[in-house]
């Protein structure tokens, strides 16, 4: 499917947010399907799996019906990158809020993001091509849920809270809760994601990004791991973690998190590091990996981020 073949389906645009959750919520109570359409980097490419248009479902349930398409992405709603929070000349406290219909590209470019969560601008750097930045929006990786994506884990690192509307109010969903299966989330079927916020950690923390692929950027991961800290006094006050390609989810590392958080970097061993790591984890072979390859990767990359920060593994 191209972006030419649009024309199979019905599409809208709406004027607002609040057009957008009433149209929403009217097809969610009828049933119907609906596809909020941004930059269509994941739906378009998707729609080559699906039956065409008419053929029986699966299961025999009758012709599959199509979804209306909703363009959203001109909403202003859904838009823009900014900072809040804190006082003056104190950033402490202070909170990233970025768009859903937000692009790569626009994050890689902004000045905010380079300067305070500078992780998110150099995973956008590795997403696709510039071609592909220039449309994949975070809520459309969001929202996709693929364990793969690459925007998930950086998130996820950052302890993320996930903006939801509905003609029922706002609700905010943590990354811990968004994920409920392969490709599958907690949000209801009439809510739109309108943001991503980030409780920002202090200036200068350190961040780890680490993409391994066939090529630096154009090819989704074999594994890729996000990570945020904040050191004192040779322990961890901070460690946010996200995981893609080596679970039916985007991978948070819980027991990874919680042996580094227990004490003194420097009494680290790779021996249990490695340990944690593999309780984590579940990958798969696929065609482009192997389960073995998967395994030694995250325990590597999780190393790296452990000896950047100064632990002995």
């Amino acid at each position: 499917m191209s972006i030419a073949d649009l024309g199979l389906f019905e599409m809208r645009r709406v004027s607002g947010l609040g057009a957008l959750c009433e149209l929403v919520a009217e097809q969610a109570a009828r049933g119907a399907a609906v596809a909020l359409l941004a930059g269509g980097t994941d739906w378009v490419v998707e729609q080559e799996l699906r039956p065409p248009l008419g053929a029986p479902a699966p299961g025999g349930a009758g012709p599959a019906a199509p979804p209306l398409v909703v363009d959203v992405s001109r909403l202003s709603d859904l838009r823009g990158i900014s900072i809040y929070g804190g006082t003056h000349g104190d950033t402490h406290g202070d909170t990233l809020r970025v768009g859903a219909a937000t692009t790569y590209l626009e994050m890689r470019r902004s000045d905010a993001i380079v300067e305070r969560a500078p992780l998110l601008a150099r995973m956008s750097r590795d997403v696709g091509a510039v071609q592909i930045q220039a449309r994949g929006t975070l809520g459309g990786n969001l929202a996709t849920a693929s364990p793969a994506a690459d925007g998930v884990a950086a998130l996820a690192a950052y302890d993320a809270t996930v903006v939801v509307q509905s003609v029922r109010g706002e609700r905010r969903i943590p990354m811990s809760a968004l994920q409920t299966g392969y490709k599958r989330t907690s949000r209801a079927p009439d809510e739109v994601i309108v943001a991503v916020e980030i409780a920002l950690p202090e200036r200068g923390s350190p961040w780890y990004w680490r993409k391994v692929g066939a090529r630096r950027a154009q090819a989704i991961s074999k594994v890729a791991l996000a990570g945020v800290a904040e050191v004192r006094s040779g322990r961890l006050a901070r460690l946010g973690l996200g995981m893609a390609s080596v679970a039916p989810t985007t991978a948070l590392l819980p027991t990874v998190r919680a042996l580094c958080l227990s004490r003194p970097l420097g009494e680290l061993t790779a021996a249990e590091v490695d340990a944690a790591v593999a309780q984590d984890i579940a990958p798969i072979d696929d065609v482009r990996s192997t389960r073995a390859y998967r395994e030694h990767c995250a325990r590597g990359v999780v190393r790296e981020l452990l000896r950047q920060l100064g632990a002995p593994v």
